[in-house]
């Protein structure tokens, strides 16, 4: 039948749906299916056809299920409504190394990270030509380009707008009514950009804007989607009076229902990371790093084919410290 897939026949990430959001369910395992039960029915999803599980309220999860979604390399992504916060995540040893090593890469090499950081700021200045701009150019650009975003949110919904105002750590106390719904709802966000980037493989602390965080990777990703997302959200709410935490969460969740910020995410992620015309093999490669050779194959004695190569002159010897030992009568 369809769902009896083999766990250990991974499919690209291109081929996988990107992500399968679950709440209040029962998730077991069945042969090599993963099922969903509820009391309306029973879903049975091919474990190895999804990147990611976003685990919401309400279910719960069997370690039959884990051990089989491990095996097929699908990340586990415990999160709140919608995705809207992401609350622990993990990632079985089937999955492949490739997105990280490249973002390491990229991240730790200045020419690489600069050019990354362009793509980052060309996605959110349609039609301009950034790629000469230096970082300190680049901010002063963004930095504009919000404030004119900020003015008009104000001038549409006729909210009042004086600056922005947040306190780390605590979103939803400081500022006036509309500053704490956007620090809210920026939250949920990156909640949902936090789990996009956990599920494909990423690190979630290697950012190429911002950086020594945990998260920084997930605040420049975030950042792409403010304008069409959260900043309007905030003063469309202010304006309704709507001023709660709740309020902003609720609506936020509502609004990315249809899935759609999710797979634009997971897009965006592999376009800035990955070179034009490659895509993730999603496989553990179970290999060596070897300084000449690049990468040779793991999980084979690498010591015979050596020793054999050895001529009567050679040898392998091991030796340690000499160690004062008490003399033995016997």
């Amino acid at each position: 039948m369809w769902w009896l897939a083999d766990p250990q026949d991974l499919h690209r990430v291109s081929d996988r749906i990107s992500s399968v959001y679950v709440e209040r369910c029962h998730i077991d395992r069945d042969d090599n299916a993963v099922v969903l039960v509820n009391r309306e029915r029973t879903v049975r999803v091919p474990a190895a056809m999804v990147a990611t599980l976003l685990i919401g309220p309400g279910a719960r999860i069997t370690t039959a299920a884990v051990r089989l979604l491990a095996d097929s390399g699908t990340a586990l992504c415990w999160v709140g409504e919608k995705g809207v916060r992401l609350y622990a995540s993990g990632i079985g040893p089937s999955r492949g190394s490739q997105l990280l090593v490249r973002q390491a890469y990229l991240v730790t090499r200045t020419k690489e990270r600069l050019a990354v950081a362009r793509r980052m700021y060309d996605m959110r200045f349609p039609g301009e030509d950034v790629s000469s701009l230096t970082m300190q150019q680049l901010r002063g650009r963004e930095g504009a380009r919000v404030k004119k975003i900020y003015r008009l949110q104000s001038a549409r919904t006729g909210v009042p707008w004086d600056g922005r105002l947040y306190k780390p750590g605590q979103p939803f106390e400081a500022g006036d009514d509309v500053n704490r719904l956007l620090s809210a709802g920026h939250s949920c966000l990156y909640g949902i950009c936090h789990a996009a980037i956990v599920g494909l493989g990423a690190s979630p602390g290697l950012g190429f804007v911002h950086t020594g965080g945990a998260t920084s990777f997930v605040l420049d990703i975030a950042d792409l989607y403010k304008a069409d997302y959260t900043i309007p959200l905030a003063f469309d709410l202010a304006a309704k009076g709507l001023t709660s935490e709740r309020d902003v969460r609720t609506a936020f969740r509502d609004r990315v229902t249809d899935g759609k910020l999710m797979t634009r995410i997971v897009q965006d992620v592999k376009t800035l990371l990955l070179s034009e015309g490659s895509d993730l093999t999603d496989q553990d490669a179970h290999e060596l790093w070897d300084e000449a050779l690049g990468t040779v194959p793991g999980g084979i004695n690498w010591a015979v084919d050596y020793a054999d190569g050895l001529d009567g002159t050679s040898f392998i010897g091991v030796t340690g410290p000499d160690l004062s030992e008490p003399k033995v009568n016997f």
